[in-house]
């Protein structure tokens, strides 16, 4: 990567960490909060929790598009502004229906898929994949710190604190848009980033999407429900509230190293999707099983394994994604993808805020252990993909050839399955299967488009 593309990627990785630690701090403290907060009730503190999900579902493909033609900056400046608008709202608010507007209004910052277009105008196709590397660690480690400030925070301020903090976040992501990210001077339409409407059909009616779609649906309302209840089984096994930013990061740390070999063991050929299917068995017998523990070890125990499950998912989803979504369609499906995740978000605050009014925690994580059983049966459809990948090509390279000679020799490789290219890109988009793929194959029918399999 050259300096410009190193730079881009870290400035967007930062975007991303600020950003997310805004949205995700206030998880662990709201619920502890309900009592402080006027007309508060554990329905409607469930929808505070997950309101921004909605209008994040609503708004991620819309803003991705209107990017394309107002350029990315402006888009991305305008979500920042609104989501440290909507926090200020949250922050400054007296009662908890002016707390779910400042809320819904944090979610209409829906920046995650313009971020993702911007990296591809700022990098090469050769180095998109090392600036995705970068952004996923801002990702991954915006939520373990999130988890760990959000407690600190509120043991000094409060839940008001919680969300100047995130309307801090907000202008200091402001001030790393316009000092850090490099300009450029038109957008392009990526087809790994970006989302092609004329083609969203393929995407969302794809049987073998389903369980991808699905699974981060039911990942993120386990995980928003889940956090409905945490707090207070923390402080039912006799954690102190002030003391949960402590134990979320013993948690997340003790769970990084447990899935580590998990993660190792679904890089092996042919084991990806029962690593897959065991995470999500674990998962519902997690969620089961905090129906009935109430000891110290077992509830640390079962939160411990909850987020081994739900890291592995996180990781393994998106993957299978990219294994089984049609070439040239990435950016869509992960469009998409993510509008299924922000859904999970918003239904399991709202479903689980209900269920913890008409009942009690037991009763919510009771109907998540039925939902789980249903995942498992779902997700016995999840094929074994281990051998086939996304490949991204830049064809300027071989300018002497033209469209259809590039496509001819592109399908007549052993082990590509399906090609799409785009001219004015200059990139074509392959889906191969390793088992039979050979790199010397693709440069041999490149420099010779007349050869045959």
């Amino acid at each position: 990567m050259n300096s410009l593309e190193l730079r881009a990627a870290i400035a967007v990785a930062i975007l991303f960490l600020i950003r997310m630690m805004g949205l995700f701090a206030i998880l662990p403290v709201l619920p502890l909060a309900a009592n402080e907060i006027p007309l508060a009730t554990p329905a409607l503190i469930g929808l505070a929790i997950g309101a921004y999900g909605l209008t994040q579902a609503i708004l991620q493909i819309p803003l991705g598009l209107l990017s394309d033609r107002f350029g990315r900056k402006p888009i991305i400046a305008t979500g920042l502004v609104v989501f440290t608008v909507g926090s200020l709202i949250a922050g400054f608010s007296d009662d908890i229906y002016s707390m779910i507007v400042g809320r819904l209004l944090q979610g209409c910052g829906a920046i995650a898929s313009t971020l993702m277009a911007l990296v591809a105008d700022l990098t090469t196709v050769e180095n998109r994949g090392k600036a995705m590397a970068i952004i996923g660690i801002g990702i991954a480690g915006s939520f373990g710190v999130s988890l760990v400030a959000g407690p600190l925070i509120a043991a000094q301020g409060g839940v008001q604190a919680v969300f100047f903090f995130s309307a801090l976040t907000g202008a200091l992501g402001l001030l790393v848009l316009w000092g850090m990210v490099p300009t450029v001077s038109t957008s392009r339409r990526n087809l790994d980033t970006g989302v092609v409407t004329s083609r969203l059909h393929k995407v969302m009616f794809n049987a073998a999407l389903v369980p991808a779609n699905a699974g981060v649906l039911l990942l993120h309302y386990f995980l928003t429900s889940g956090f409905l209840v945490f707090p207070a089984l923390l402080l039912g096994i006799g954690i102190d509230a002030d003391a949960h930013g402590g134990f979320y990061f013993g948690i997340l740390l003790a769970s990084v190293v447990l899935m580590s070999p998990l993660v190792l063991l679904a890089d092996r050929r042919g084991s990806a999707r029962e690593v897959m299917i065991g995470a999500i068995v674990l998962m519902t017998a997690t969620v089961a099983g905090l129906a009935l523990v109430d000891g110290y070890v077992g509830v640390l125990g079962l939160m411990v394994a909850f987020f081994v499950a739900f890291n592995l998912l996180e990781v393994q989803l998106p993957a299978y994604l990219s294994r089984v979504v049609p070439a040239g369609l990435r950016g869509t499906g992960m469009g998409v993808y993510s509008s299924f995740q922000f859904c999970g978000t918003f239904l399991g605050g709202v479903a689980g805020g209900y269920l913890l009014t008409v009942g009690d925690l037991s009763l919510l994580m009771c109907v998540n252990a039925v939902l789980g059983i249903g995942w498992i049966g779902l997700s016995l459809r999840i094929d074994e993909l281990s051998n086939v990948e996304s490949r991204t090509l830049d064809m300027r390279r071989y300018g002497s050839l033209s469209a259809n000679q590039l496509l001819e020799a592109l399908s007549s490789v052993r082990g590509v399955t399906d090609v799409v290219l785009v001219e004015n890109e200059g990139v074509a988009y392959l889906k191969i299967d390793n088992a039979s793929f050979n790199e010397d194959d693709l440069l041999q029918h490149l420099l010779q488009p007349g050869n045959g399999r």
